[in-house]
């Protein structure tokens, strides 16, 4: 992606990956226990194989949501509970303006305030989008399969990605294979606002 990190961003970016599977492989042998499942049963009813759900709740790996998805099915739970900590308290997280990284475009005219939740970095990625006039971010092709949506809600966006281009005003959105070079621009004379959502290959069901 044609841009450059704040040094913390980069940081923070780096070091969320390891963040989900902290408490994730305690829920998981948690559930598994409650259902009164062992290894071999949890593999039947979810399709992952047993070494795989044992690595799981030895914290020895980082599933993609995918296995995540098969074996909350299997658990009767949703993949939100999955995902959470184990706590039963509700949480509110507040990120400030000053501590929200923001990636600029080479050009300096389009800036990306990260504003998603650093634990679905693997996954699920989402920006706000400020631009002036002619802003353009080119980027590199993301994981395999991976699907970016622009959501605009003032001024006007078009996105390129191979030989089609597209164009959406605010209330429109923009959905497109983000797995190959894309570029988006802010047309037209007005500054552009856009929200954007980039869900990255673990994210597929398959």
């Amino acid at each position: 992606m044609g841009i450059e990190t704040k040094e913390r961003g980069g940081r923070e970016l780096e070091s969320g990956a390891q963040v989900i599977s902290g408490q994730l492989g305690k829920t998981i042998q948690r559930l598994r226990k409650a259902y009164n499942f062992s290894l071999s049963d949890l593999a039947e009813q979810s399709g992952v194989a047993k070494s795989i759900i044992s690595q799981i709740e030895r914290n020895e790996t980082n599933p993609t949501l995918a296995t995540i998805w098969r074996l909350s099915q299997a658990l009767d739970i949703s993949i939100e509970r999955v995902l959470s900590s184990g706590e039963e308290e509700p949480f509110i997280d507040k990120t400030t303006r000053a501590d929200t990284p923001i990636l600029v475009s080479e050009d300096g005219k389009l800036k990306l305030a990260i504003i998603g939740w650093i634990k679905t970095v693997e996954w699920l990625q989402w920006y706000d989008v400020s631009s002036e006039p002619g802003g353009e971010l080119d980027s590199e092709g993301h994981q395999r399969g991976s699907i970016e949506s622009l959501s605009v809600t003032s001024g006007e966006f078009e996105v390129e990605v191979g030989d089609i281009v597209q164009r959406a005003k605010a209330g429109e959105t923009l959905r497109y294979r983000c797995d190959r070079r894309h570029v988006v621009r802010c047309v037209g004379n007005e500054p552009g606002h856009a929200l954007m959502v980039c869900i990255l290959k673990a994210a597929v069901m398959e």
